[in-house]
C-alpha cells in the first residue's frame, strides 16, 4: 500500500530568520523552511523537491504523456526521487527511482516506504552516471515509461516560479535585496530568479551557488564546471546576478553551527505560512535538534557572503532550508542518529 499523503501540505511553507549565524550586524538573513512541504509524511517531512515533484507529475498527467499504464521513472540525488515517490505512487503509479549508493538514509527509506523500487548505482561513477542510467532504462522500453525529468521539465522552474517565489514576496512585504540558492538542477535558483525578478522589476540579485569540487559531498548539489559535466536544461543563468562557489567542510560547519546556535530557543519565525505554530514548533526539531541537511548549510554560507557584499546598509538575503537533517543519518548527523 502506498504512502498517504495530502498534496494540500505543499506550499505556504514558513518564513524564519538565522540571527547571530556569523552575519553583518545589520544584515537580515531569511530562510523558507522546506521541509514543510508534506510534513506530516516520514523522515523529516518533505523537501524543496516536493513542489517541483507535484508540478511535473500534474503536467505529465495533463499532456496525456503519463497514463494508467506506464512506470514514472526518475534519477536523482533523492529529495525529488522520494517526492515524486510518494506523489505518483499515492496516485495509483508503478515507480521506479534510481540514485547513487550513498544516498542520505532517510531518502531511502522513504522512497522504499511508498512501495516504489529503487535501482542503485555506484557513487563512486559520479552522480551523472545517475542520469545515464535512468535514460538507459527509459530508452530500453519507451512506450512503458514516464520519465519527469527534473533536468529538462519547465514544470521544474514553473512550480518556484509561481508558489516559492510569490510566498518569499508576500511574506518579506517586498523587502528582498537577494536571492540566494544552491543549484541541483536549477529549478529554484531559475524559478524564483524569474519570480521574484519580475515582481522586482529586476530589483532583486540572484546568486547562484554551486559545490566548488567535483568530489564533493554536498546532497543535492551539482558540480557543473568543465566539459565533462551535464549542465541541466532547465538551468537559465541568464536570471543570475553572480555565482559563488561553497566547499563541502564550510557547508557542513554552517550545518551543524545552526544545530549550536539554536540549541536552546528556535529561530524567529517570521510568516508562519499556511501552518499553525503548534505544528512549526513540532516540526522544526529531530528529537528536540534544531538538524538540517547539508545543502542548507551551503545556502547559509553563500547567504552571509552576500550580505557581506551587500552595498545596502541593511541588506535582506533571502535562502532555502532545503530538507531536515533526519534524512541524513548515514552521512552529516551519522554520529547523532545512527541507532
Amino acid at each position: 500500500m502506498a504512502m498517504e499523503i495530502d498534496e494540500s501540505e505543499i506550499g505556504g511553507t514558513p518564513l524564519v530568520r538565522f540571527d547571530d549565524v556569523g552575519e553583518p550586524e545589520d544584515a537580515r538573513i531569511y530562510i523558507k523552511v522546506e521541509w514543510f512541504n508534506l510534513y506530516s509524511t516520514p523522515y523529516g517531512g518533505g523537501s524543496v523537491k516536493s513542489r517541483p515533484a507535484k508540478y511535473m507529475i500534474d503536467a505529465g498527467e495533463e499532456s496525456g504523456e503519463l497514463t494508467s499504464d506506464k512506470t514514472v521513472i526518475e534519477p536523482t540525488s533523492g529529495n525529488t526521487g522520494s517526492e515524486v515517490a510518494k506523489i505518483a505512487r499515492n496516485r495509483g503509479y508503478d515507480v521506479t527511482i534510481v540514485l547513487p549508493d550513498n544516498a542520505g538514509q532517510g531518502k531511502i527509506d522513504t522512497i522504499r516506504d511508498t512501495g516504489a523500487e529503487i535501482e542503485f548505482t555506484d557513487a563512486l561513477e559520479g552522480y551523472d552516471r545517475v542520469i545515464e542510467r535512468a535514460h538507459e532504462i527509459y530508452d530500453s522500453d519507451p512506450e512503458s515509461y514516464y520519465m519527469p525529468d527534473q533536468y529538462g521539465n519547465p514544470a521544474n522552474p514553473r512550480s518556484h516560479e509561481e508558489t516559492t517565489a510569490r510566498e518569499i514576496w508576500r511574506q518579506t512585504d517586498g523587502e528582498v535585496d537577494a536571492f540566494v540558492a544552491g543549484v541541483g538542477t536549477g529549478g529554484t535558483i531559475t524559478g524564483c530568479g524569474r519570480g521574484l525578478g519580475g515582481l522586482s522589476d529586476g530589483g532583486v540579485d540572484v546568486v547562484a551557488v554551486e559545490p566548488d569540487d567535483a568530489l564533493h559531498a554536498i546532497d543535492g548539489l551539482k558540480y557543473m564546471e568543465g566539459e565533462d559535466h551535464l549542465v541541466p536544461d532547465i538551468y537559465d543563468q541568464d536570471v543570475l546576478d553572480d555565482k559563488l562557489y561553497v566547499s563541502t567542510d564550510d557547508s557542513y560547519d554552517r550545518a551543524k553551527q545552526l544545530r549550536s546556535r539554536y540549541a536552546d530557543e528556535h529561530p524567529y519565525v517570521v510568516d508562519p505560512g499556511q501552518h499553525s505554530r503548534e505544528v512549526i514548533e513540532d516540526v522544526l526539531r529531530v528529537d528536540g535538534e534544531f538538524l538540517v541537511g547539508t545543502s542548507t548549510g551551503t545556502n547559509l554560507e553563500a547567504a552571509i557572503r552576500v550580505a557581506e557584499e551587500s552595498e545596502e546598509d541593511e541588506p535582506v538575503v533571502v535562502t532555502m532550508a532545503c530538507d531536515r537533517g533526519d534524512k541524513y543519518e548515514n552521512s552529516l548527523w551519522r554520529d547523532l542518529l545512527e541507532s
